[in-house]
């Protein structure tokens, strides 16, 4: 590697970036201003690299709007505000995975509720071939599920403000969910307030991590309905465990990324009077 500073074209191909990419990224702030030499020639240092390849992990982690945001806060806030800022992102993807697996949760449950309802059937003599589920365990898997839900739902039912806060949403997107039929909860005959119940609070959180996962409502809806099948169970596991193998690649970006970030807060200097 030369010696520092350097060109532009000399730090694009050092990070990986065209010089394009780098003067918009110190035109968007992500990169501290370069100095200018006596003939106008951008003249780039080490912190510079280290802030591209910041980006580059942070954008992977959290996309690269927010990563551009970003990446300009750590260059002007305080130390602390600095420290904060990155741990938010790591507590955040820990809240994503968090709810994922929590969504994976309610669906062993829709499975084995929905063994248990073909072991009825079977017993009812109306469908023998589905009772191989419950032969084969799955019903005791549904039992343990209903037990373990219990454990994070806190309650047997929930009211709709209760449940947007638990989910992170809004009361009117579960209210959406509902008149796109993708959660279906119970109503307070006085009162016709809705009321979500075990198998309403399971779905809602399937919804939302399919949601976050990136599939629109239509897609959703033919996930959600097609739930008491086989292969409507095995699309919705297949879509959440690549939602928690996206998070873990994000998590490890965002590792990967962790000495650059150091590197570009420990080199930017802060507003005297304003420690961090």
């Amino acid at each position: 590697m030369w010696g520092w500073p350097v060109r532009t074209v000399d730090v694009a191909k050092e990070s990986g970036y065209s010089v394009q990419q780098v003067r918009d990224l110190e035109r968007l702030g992500v990169l501290p201003p370069a100095a200018r030499s006596g003939n106008g020639y951008r003249s780039y240092t080490t912190t510079h690299l280290h802030a591209l390849r910041a980006y580059r992990g942070l954008a992977e982690a959290v996309g690269p709007v927010e990563a551009r945001r970003l990446l300009a806060e750590l260059r002007t806030g305080t130390l602390t505000e600095a420290a904060a800022a990155v741990d938010e992102i790591h507590a955040r993807l820990a809240r994503e995975r968090d709810e994922t697996l929590r969504a994976q949760r309610a669906l062993r449950t829709i499975q084995g509720e929905e063994a248990v309802r073909r072991g009825e059937a079977v017993r009812s003599g109306e469908a023998v071939r589905s009772g191989a589920a419950v032969r084969s365990g799955e019903g005791v898997e549904g039992v343990a599920a209903v037990r373990d839900q219990a454990t994070f739902r806190g309650d047997d039912h929930m009211t709709i403000t209760q449940l947007a806060e638990a989910l992170g949403v809004r009361s009117s997107t579960l209210r959406f969910w509902e008149d796109e039929g993708l959660v279906r909860p119970e109503r307070v005959t006085t009162l016709r307030a809705r009321r979500y119940g075990p198998e309403a609070i399971g779905a809602a959180r399937v919804v939302v991590a399919l949601r976050a996962g990136g599939y629109g409502i239509p897609a959703v809806r033919e996930i959600m309905g097609a739930l008491g099948d086989l292969d409507g169970l095995e699309d919705a596991r297949r879509v959440l465990q690549a939602r928690l193998d996206r998070i873990a690649a994000r998590s490890v970006a965002l590792l990967r990324a962790g000495t650059d970030l150091a590197t570009v807060v420990d080199a930017t200097p802060r507003t005297p009077g304003r420690p961090g």
